[in-house]
């Protein structure tokens, strides 16, 4: 029988990761989270992740440093960060973007090893 089960999440209840990431709506093998008004600061040592990522810029501007190359990302830009590719990001205006990650990032520990 298929998985006929719904989620509805409030993000203003969201429960948050240790990076500053609101986790909302996840399935078996997909997740979703947001990162809200995210500050300048500065850029974070590179980590690869045990999962896909792709993004939409809802506001702001950052740079995405991923193997070698930097990336640009504006409101309206979407991105991907390929499983296991060495990334890090550098908030350069106040940032919020959505993600979703395969297969999720909260679950096992993904999101912060």
């Amino acid at each position: 029988m298929a998985d006929t089960s719904i989620k509805k999440v409030d993000s203003a209840h969201s429960p948050k990761g240790q990076q500053g990431q609101k986790y909302l709506a996840s399935g078996k093998s997909l997740s979703m989270r947001l990162w809200e008004d995210e500050q300048p600061d500065e850029t974070k040592e590179p980590a690869s992740r045990e999962y896909e990522t792709v993004g939409y810029v809802i506001s702001g501007r950052a740079e995405l440093h991923i193997e070698g190359q930097v990336v640009l990302l504006e409101t309206g830009n979407s991105w991907v960060v390929p499983k296991g590719a060495s990334h890090t990001y550098k908030i350069l205006e106040s940032f919020t973007a959505v993600e979703a990650t395969s297969p999720p990032a909260e679950i096992h520990g993904r999101d912060e090893s």
